[in-house]
């Protein structure tokens, strides 16, 4: 039970520095997106690498160096996650911060799509139903905007690939970042470079009005910043339930909704609230329709087991032969049990 509630703190934790980041980013201004990006890449394989050497963590690379697929996949993950950084980071700067938390609430809903059209998975109907109320949701909020929420989609969907071919690699959170900020830094390290030699770059500059003498800190402290909730993270998954897990991520988008409205006081009319209210009503029939299904899933596991215990043999006498349990038609190996 302790360990339990300790892995939940370790989730809040994850999450809630996850959804405090939009109070972060505008400190490195007036640097741009561009220059903030490649200072994260490059100072978060420092610090990844720093927590790998202090925990010993290095047996897992030379089995993956003859491995050429995941070496690909995950250079190919590092290059969709720089791409969600860097739109993440331009929109926070940019006054659009309740529609980076959008690209967050809807991800779930583009990650069960992606099931569909990759892995060819099959959903229930409240599966089905809430991807519906979501896509309506977009149709409400581009009317709201004026424009198709282009950042939200945008996070959403190099998110769910990342998290596609992360399932693909099957690395640890840590491993799988060491790895990305690996196969980035020789091209963060070489712009950070390139703007130094122009004069263009923040790191290192003292200019009064402009960048203080605490701005190289903070470009390196966004290193510790995406490490760090990483570690909890990790620490949080093997001590509580996936379920658990599923129910916290929504913490972050909410907390970066919140600072959105309340903090930087952005603009929310009518027709982005309602489209808001379809994406959280999708939400809602997703995680009751996960819940159910675990509930029922255990259910059956339960079933099974007494089962199991009562056709037990008495010692000395012939065990019956095991039966198959049929499994339902309408649950195929790879249905997503929750998002």
């Amino acid at each position: 039970m302790a360990d339990g509630r300790r892995g939940l703190w370790y989730g809040f934790a994850a999450y809630g520095i996850w959804g405090v980041f939009p109070l972060f980013w505008p400190l490195l201004e007036p640097a741009g997106a561009v220059d903030i990006l490649a200072n994260r890449m490059v100072w978060s394989f420092v610090a990844v690498a720093l927590m790998m050497l202090v925990q010993r963590r290095w047996a897992w690379i030379r089995p993956l160096l003859a491995q050429p697929r995941r070496l690909a996949l995950s250079a190919l993950a590092a290059a969709f996650i720089t791409v969600n950084w860097g739109v993440y980071i331009w929109g926070v700067n940019s006054g659009h911060v309740v529609e980076t938390s959008l690209g967050y609430f809807i991800n779930p809903l583009v990650t069960i799509a992606f099931g569909v059209l990759v892995l060819r998975e099959r959903l229930r109907p409240a599966q089905w139903a809430a991807v519906g109320i979501g896509a309506a949701a977009v149709v409400v909020l581009t009317v709201g905007y004026g424009r198709l929420p282009w950042i939200a989609l945008t996070l959403a969907l190099s998110f769910a690939t990342y998290g596609l071919l992360k399932k693909r690699v099957a690395l640890g959170g840590l491993e799988s970042l060491a790895l990305e900020s690996a196969a980035m830094f020789p091209f963060a390290l070489a712009f950070l470079v390139y703007l130094a030699a122009r004069g263009q770059g923040s790191f290192g500059r003292v200019v009064p009005g402009e960048y203080g003498g605490g701005h190289s800190g903070l470009l390196m402290l966004s290193g510790v910043i995406t490490a760090v909730p990483l570690m909890f993270f990790g620490a949080a998954a093997v001590r509580v339930p996936l379920t658990t897990l599923g129910l916290l991520q929504y913490l972050a988008p909410v907390f970066q909704f919140l600072i959105g409205v309340a903090v930087f006081h952005e603009s929310m009319p009518p027709a982005r609230w309602a489209g808001f209210a379809l994406v959280w009503a999708a939400l809602a029939v997703l995680t009751v329709d996960a819940l159910r299904r675990v509930r029922a899933d255990r259910a059956t596991l339960a079933r099974e087991r007494a089962a199991a215990g009562a056709q037990t043999p008495a010692a000395g006498a012939p065990a019956p032969a095991p039966a198959t349990a049929p499994v339902p038609a309408d649950t195929p190996a790879g249905t997503p049990t929750a998002s």
